[in-house]
């Protein structure tokens, strides 16, 4: 199973989000989360540069996460980071995939592309791309603006119709997560479900849980 945090700072209610933000990827990389997507968007690319490097820092002193980026390909390759994660908008997976080779990039450099219909997985898959993010699963308001969730059966089809891994995402819970298993996702994405844990013992049992459901 793959547990990836994805990041949101803009959650975090305090004086020095950043400064909490890169304390809770250390947690989470203490915990044992396998990858961890800096996901701020909002960010110019120096400034997000630095919060990655800080970030594969913070999580390498930690544990052994993975840290990757989403949609800014030159800023995980500037930060020194384990991948790229790829949007809607972002560029096409099999420019990034051609570019990977062409340069002889070894394949542990991730590329994983955000997928909302089964086309989208299929066509993610027949680029090259090393794992797709499906959802949202459940209804959450970080991902309102991908309209109705898509629920454990599609999820279901989704995972059948595939090779590479599926990561569950959108309101993803303890108490669901066993479902989006079931159905054949090879691992969860979620924001909340890591970065609300404020300690890392309450973090560190919450992935034994998790874990546990595999």
């Amino acid at each position: 199973m793959t547990l990836c945090y994805v990041t949101d700072r803009h959650l975090i209610h305090s004086p020095s989000p950043k400064e909490d933000l890169l304390a809770s990827i250390e947690r989470a990389s203490a915990a044992g989360v396998d990858w961890i997507q800096i996901r701020e968007k909002d960010l110019e690319a120096r400034e997000l540069v630095d919060l990655t490097r800080r970030a594969i820092a913070a999580a390498r002193n930690a544990g052994a996460a993975r840290v990757l980026v989403n949609d800014r390909l030159d800023v995980a390759l500037a930060a020194g980071a384990a991948g790229v994660h790829l949007g809607g908008d972002s560029v096409p997976a099999a420019e990034v995939v051609r570019w990977r080779r062409e340069q002889a990039t070894p394949d542990e450099f991730l590329i994983g592309v955000s997928c909302h219909r089964l086309e989208e997985a299929k066509e993610a898959e027949e680029a090259g791309a090393s794992y797709i993010f499906f959802g949202p699963i459940y209804e959450t308001p970080s991902k309102i603006g991908f309209g109705a969730p898509q629920g454990i059966e599609k999820l279901r089809e989704v995972c059948a119709s595939v090779r590479i891994p599926v990561l569950a995402i959108g309101g993803i819970t303890e108490h669901n997560a066993e479902a989006c298993l079931h159905a054949g996702a090879q691992g969860i994405a979620a924001i909340r479900l890591f970065q609300q844990a404020t300690d890392l013992a309450t973090l560190q049992q919450r992935v034994a849980r998790l874990r546990a459901l595999s």
